[in-house]
């Protein structure tokens, strides 16, 4: 089994590793979510989440992505994915969602 991992990396900078899938993805969008909460109580505005540890990922890791940024939008703050698994890059592309999603360079 894939161990799945939120893990601070620098102020405002995140890096989620590990598979997300059906199983991992409900427990991710809370801690997601008491992040968000968290670095908007100390006055953040803008986060980034590296993804490039990510080893598995499937439609449910799309979702969980897309309800981040809601979360983290309701909360003032600006969030952005760098090193999109290619997974993912399919199934954005695939779904008409890339666009929605703010890749960072």
């Amino acid at each position: 089994m894939i161990e799945t991992r939120l893990t601070a990396l620098d102020p405002g900078r995140w890096g989620l590793g590990g598979a997300l899938d059906f199983t991992t993805v409900m427990r991710l969008a809370a801690e997601g979510d008491a992040l968000f909460k968290a670095s908007a109580e100390r006055g953040l505005v803008a986060l980034e989440v590296d993804l490039s540890a990510v080893e598995q990922a499937n439609s449910a890791a799309l979702a969980l992505l897309l309800e981040w940024l809601e979360m983290a939008r309701s909360r003032g703050l600006r969030l952005t994915y760098r090193h999109l698994p290619a997974s993912l890059e399919r199934i954005a592309a695939f779904s008409n969602l890339t666009d929605l999603l703010p890749l960072a360079d």
